[in-house]
């Protein structure tokens, strides 16, 4: 009323402005209690009816179940589960509280799809506690500290109905100081499989063992009898030793009903390591490999652990399918490289496990196939394909999982693995609550498919192909609980792919269009198919020439299959880097066998032999080689009356032979020639050796020089020889007359005939004296003009043989 009192447009007084404020405090102060007591209330009411969307994804704390036993109850079972709670929040939770929630049994393998993926928390979704004294209470759970729990419960009590897979949650309740009233702060959802009676029809279940590695050796062997072997690294011990991922692989297997899917390349490694063996350095240094007796161990575990199993042998080194399918057909050679790796396989597995393995399989990466994978799987005799329901989905709207085996034309059967099952290993496995989720999860699609039909049907599982020891443990508690179970049955692959198919089940397979795209950025480009095809010609060439061949078909053959392999795949570095390895590992072999480099030679007279030596560094010998060598300028220097002549080549392993060719000049000058070796179906081997051959021919005013002077030398010769002569006859007959006058007393000879001789007389005497056959060689006779001839290589300016 006093504010009525006011004039229009004027503010009111501050006293009336104070006076106001307080009325209008006092009379909301009642509805403002009111409120705040109806905001207090909501909370607890919320709670009470386990409303959960309130603290969607607040995560508070972290729930983590890390055992599940029995993974597989049955009636009269008692189930403990046990795991850690952690406060992941900043706040102390107080009055916390484990309970176990069973939710309601899942009528579709979709079903479990969804309940594995959801992370919100909705009221009634996750059941509600089991309560009483099945609870593990905490006072207070500090920031970052983990807490262990186990609760144990007897099956009874779970009030478990029909068969089936029930949802099955542990959940963490309590308060904080923030929120002081009690709420779900963390949640964990797993599976309970629920079959406590035989089912009236078992599905069959084939799981595929995979022992599968990377690629190790190289093509470099040593140059002994045996061979050495180089490995890259040293990485397979490791996978090898105990606690390693084929240590454990084996040892968990064995034990299993599985069908054995191996590498037939893994066994060939292993087994040279059993020998002596060399593992690559620094540069070009090996130092020598230390682990014979892992590898033996090893061997032996696994020879027993396939006694009496099926074994399935890939293709040498596992080749990658779909990278050789959409790059690589068009590259010549690379379809018989598969070939090759399938036709070895069964002898490898064979004469190392002493197992006869099954080599008509062929395994795809991830089972994704399309027509060209197909077509080149089965190009190397393999009739069977093992594909997953991703790839090959199914279309005719069954309403249950078909069996595994789909003719899809040709001959041909797609064997198609059961994809949910198939990948629910893979992923990081190391924590335990990973392991006993992936468990669960598998044993609860497998009993929902069994009950999806009274119909029996074949399933494969055919899991990622290099699992790690965590998830390969995983996998054997899985099928170990599977096996033992009340609704499957144990099934080899042979029986799995020759089972009857269903009618309604797809059998088209996918177009290339469909492939995934993430699979494509992985498969070797086609320039890798190009680098090995190159290599594979740089091998032809180089292997004619040898004595004994198998001494680098045999590793290079093998290297070469290494460099398709599956395990490539997201290591294109490491990929190139073995290619380019081999590559040059064959080009320092192919340069073992060489020309000798020649200096400028030197052609004295119209003809002479030029000497071309070949030097070989191998072990061992080479043959059908052929050394031409050619003169580029015929009309100065012919090479054997011809342009250019051949001669065939043998040289002994670490020796070197001289070739000589017979060379005629016809004009002064430079010419320049080139050595070149083939091999005997005319490729060339190496590279050719060009040097020039300086001709200098004597004139006809210079031979009769030189022969005048030679002349004048032989008369001087002759004059000197018959001048001793005649001297050496007066010294003998002068003694002759002293002694006949000192004993006859008779007169003195008279002088002899030649001491009367004209000058004429005398010429001609000493030359017919000259003539003489019986003349003996004085040092002043002249030397051959031709060397003898030499097989050492020519030096700088060097004079080839006349």
């Amino acid at each position: 009323m006093a504010e009525a009192a006011d004039f229009q447009g004027m503010s009111p007084s501050p006293a009336r402005r104070w006076l106001r404020r307080t009325g209008a405090l006092i009379a909301g102060a009642p509805l403002l209690a009111g409120l705040l007591q109806l905001s207090a209330a909501a909370p607890s009411h919320a709670a009470g009816q386990g409303s959960l969307k309130a603290d969607s994804g607040s995560g508070t704390v972290a729930v983590a179940v890390d055992s599940l036993t029995p993974t597989v109850p049955t009636e009269g079972d008692t189930l403990t589960v046990s795991g850690t709670v952690t406060n992941e929040g900043k706040q102390t939770v107080t009055d916390a509280q484990v309970d176990l929630r069973l939710g309601p049994a899942m009528s579709t393998r979709s079903d479990i799809d969804t309940v594995a993926q959801r992370t919100d928390q909705e009221a009634g979704l996750d059941g509600a506690p089991v309560g009483g004294k099945y609870v593990k209470e905490f006072a207070k759970l500090t920031p970052g500290v983990a807490q262990r729990f186990s609760i144990s419960v007897p099956v009874d009590k779970l009030d478990l109905g029909g068969n089936g897979v029930y949802q099955f949650a542990v959940s963490l309740s309590g308060e904080t100081s923030a929120q002081p009233w009690d709420r779900i702060l963390g949640i964990q959802r797993t599976f309970l499989p629920w079959q406590p009676d035989g089912a009236d029809t078992k599905t069959r279940t084939t799981v595929l063992w995979p022992l599968i590695s990377t690629s190790h050796m190289t093509a470099e062997t040593g140059s002994n009898e045996s061979q050495t072997p180089v490995f890259r690294d040293d990485d397979l011990a490791r996978e090898l030793s105990p606690g390693g991922r084929l240590q454990q692989l084996v040892a968990l297997g064995k034990d299993l009903d599985v069908t054995w899917v191996i590498d037939p390349d893994l066994l060939a490694s292993v087994d040279a390591m059993t020998d002596s063996y060399r593992v690559q350095g620094e540069g070009d240094t090996t130092t020598a490999g230390t682990h014979q007796e892992v590898a033996k161990h090893w061997l032996a575990d696994l020879q027993e652990a396939v006694q009496d199993k099926e074994v399935v042998a890939l293709p040498f080194a596992d080749p990658d399918l779909a990278s050789l399918a959409h790059n690589g057909t068009n590259v010549s050679g690379s379809l018989n490289h598969l070939k090759e790796g399938t036709d070895v396989a069964a002898d490898t597995v064979d004469s190392i496990l002493h197992v006869e393995p099954t080599t008509d399989f062929a395994w795809p990466v991830n089972g994704a196939v399309d027509p060209s994978i197909v077509k080149v799987a089965t190009s190397a005799g393999a009739d069977k394909v093992i594909a997953r329901s991703d790839s090959l989905v199914e279309t005719g709207g069954l309403p249950y999982t078909p069996s595994a085996a789909r003719p899809i034309g040709g001959g041909t059967t797609a064997v198609v693995a059961d994809t949910r099952m198939s990948t629910v290993f893979q992923g990081s496995l190391t924590r335990a609550s990973s392991s006993t989720l992936a468990v669960q999860q598998f044993l609860a699609q497998s009993l929902a498919l069994n009950l999806q039909t009274d119909k029996q049907r074949s399933i494969v599982i055919a899991p990622q192909r290099m699992p790690t020891a965590s998830q390969a443990q995983a996998m054997a508690d899985a099928v170990a609980a599977l096996q033992s179970g009340t609704w499957s049955e144990s099934q080899e692959l042979t029986a799995a792919a020759t089972a009857k198919p269903d009618s309604g089940a797809t059998t088209k397979v996918p177009p290339s269009s469909r492939y995934p795209s993430s699979l494509r950025k992985q498969e070797l480009p086609r320039a890798a198919f190009e680098q090995i095809a190159t290599t594979h010609d740089k091998l032809d060439n180089f292997k004619v020439i040898l004595t004994d061949q198998s001494r680098v078909v045999t590793p290079f053959g093998r290297a070469m299959n290494r460099e398709m392999s599956t395990s490539w795949r997201g290591r294109s570095a490491e990929a190139a880097d073995y290619r380019n390895g081999v590559e040059a590992y064959i080009n320092s072999l192919a340069g073992q066998v060489t020309l000798i480099d020649k200096s400028e030679t030197k052609l004295s007279g119209r003809s002479a032999t030029i000497p071309v030596t070949v030097q070989n560094n191998l072990v061992q010998g080479v043959d059908h080689l052929v050394l031409r060598l050619t003169s580029t300028s015929p009309r100065r220097l012919e090479i054997d009356g011809d342009t250019y002549s051949e001669q065939s080549v043998s040289v002994s392993g670490g020796h070197s032979q001289t070739v000589k060719f017979p060379t005629s000049a016809q004009a002064n000058g430079q010419a320049t020639v080139i050595a070149q070796l083939y091999t005997e179906d005319g490729q060339k081997y190496g590279s050719p050796v060009t040097f020039d051959v300086k001709v200098t021919e004597f004139t006809a005013t210079v031979m009769l020089v030189i022969g005048g002077g030679f002349l004048l030398l032989v008369l001087a010769g002759f004059r000197m020889y018959t001048q001793r002569k005649r001297a050496a006859a007066r010294d003998a007959g002068e003694d002759g007359s002293q002694e006949t006058s000192e004993s006859d007393g008779g007169p003195e000879n008279p002088e002899g005939p030649a001491d009367r001789l004209t000058p004429e007389e005398v010429l001609k005497e000493e030359s017919l004296a000259g003539t003489g056959a019986d003349a003996p060689e004085q040092p002043s006779d002249p030397t051959p003009d031709t060397a003898a001839e030499s097989a050492d290589p020519s030096g700088t300016g060097e004079r080839v043989d006349r």
